[in-house]
């Protein structure tokens, strides 16, 4: 079994957090599926959706509160990263960190941090096994 199935994300403007998540959420491979109250993006059983916030005013939500932190998607190259964070800031994301190097974590992980709108914090990440890098 998976470890989650899926994570639902409430959002100020519903129309606006689809124009940037979208070229983002395409570009990790996922496929949208709009619906009447919001709209989610699948890669294979996996789903993001995005609901419109049920009190209106009430974000955006500040890093580093209670709740949600960030999520990290794992991708298989550093260009990908750099891929990726480009796409996010075109449609709109704030660049929190610059895709580069986190020897804290490890000497072969290299990460990039965007926040939209709302203060949702992404991470795209490469961290490819030790082995790997070895060889």
């Amino acid at each position: 079994m998976p470890l989650f199935d899926h994570l639902g994300l409430s959002v100020e403007d519903l129309p606006r957090s689809i124009a940037q998540f979208d070229p983002v959420m395409q570009a990790l491979g996922c496929t949208r599926q709009d619906a009447d109250n919001g709209v989610s993006w699948y890669k294979g059983e996996e789903e993001l959706i995005l609901f419109p916030a049920r009190e209106p005013g009430t974000g955006p939500h500040r890093h580093g509160r209670v709740g949600w932190q960030h999520l990290a998607f794992p991708v298989e190259s550093r260009d990908d990263v750099d891929r990726l964070h480009a796409i996010a800031v075109e449609a709109g994301w704030t660049s929190v960190r610059e895709p580069k190097p986190y020897p804290r974590f490890n000497e072969r992980y290299y990460a990039a941090f965007i926040e939209d709108d709302n203060g949702i914090r992404f991470e795209f990440m490469f961290n490819p096994p030790k082995e790997s890098v070895a060889g």
